[in-house]
């Protein structure tokens, strides 16, 4: 069985990888959900890199997926970890701050362009960009749940401090559905930025809480070939 150390997107709460943990656990593996306080202006990419080498500890072959802003976390990890996974993340360059991601990357006028083509307003949206494929049973416990807090301006202007990512194997996965980064748009970065060709999963932007069943059948593909 294997190990994964689950890092969350902007909001930083443990919460967001609920059904995830669950469907992973229920397959007899062992699920870590990181809480990150991001909140706190004294908590920058160096202690969120911190927080997760804590989670990990002495755990030996341990998977680390991260998600949306968890991308710039991932590579300053000094922990040694077997793999990483990439969900529906922001791929840094070494240097670069998570503030310069969004023009360096296009993403806005990416996202705008995709929400033309579809006929949705190109305004964004928090409920229609992150929460329009949710199931209404994960709706009302959200609802129940500590509410996301949203990054202290600290970390916009912090540079991604590694230099290369880890020599071990990287996965990308993108949700076809997501409306936040757009596949094509992902695809695009992901090829760029690691010269990797992301796996597509249907679902949107919050793939560990609308379709944590495949996207475990996928996380058990990627640790059983490694």
């Amino acid at each position: 069985m294997s190990t994964f150390v689950l890092v969350p997107g902007a909001g930083g709460n443990a919460s967001y990888w609920r059904e995830l943990v669950a469907e992973l656990e229920r397959r007899g593996h062992d699920a870590v959900a990181v809480d990150i306080p991001q909140d706190d202006p004294a908590v920058g990419l160096p202690e969120y890199a911190a927080l997760v080498e804590a989670a990990i500890g002495d755990r030996a072959d341990t998977v680390l997926v991260a998600q949306s802003l968890g991308g710039f976390t991932a590579p300053m990890v000094g922990s040694p970890v077997r793999m990483i996974v990439l969900l529906n993340a922001m791929i840094p360059l070494p240097g670069e701050t998570p503030g310069r991601w969004w023009g360096a990357t296009g993403s806005d006028a990416a996202r705008r362009a995709a929400e033309e083509a579809a006929g949705r307003d190109p305004e964004f949206d928090e409920e229609r960009t992150f929460f329009h494929d949710l199931p209404d049973d994960v709706r009302v416990q959200m609802e129940r749940d500590p509410q996301p807090r949203a990054p202290a301006d600290t970390i916009w202007s912090q540079p991604c401090d590694f230099e290369r990512w880890p020599d071990v194997p990287i996965h990308v996965v993108v949700g076809r559905d997501d409306r936040l980064f757009p596949w094509e748009f992902q695809q695009q970065v992901s090829r760029e930025r690691l010269g990797i060709e992301p796996d597509l999963l249907p679902g949107g932007h919050v793939l560990a809480k609308s379709r944590p069943v495949e996207l475990a059948d996928l996380l058990e593909d990627y640790a059983g070939s490694a």
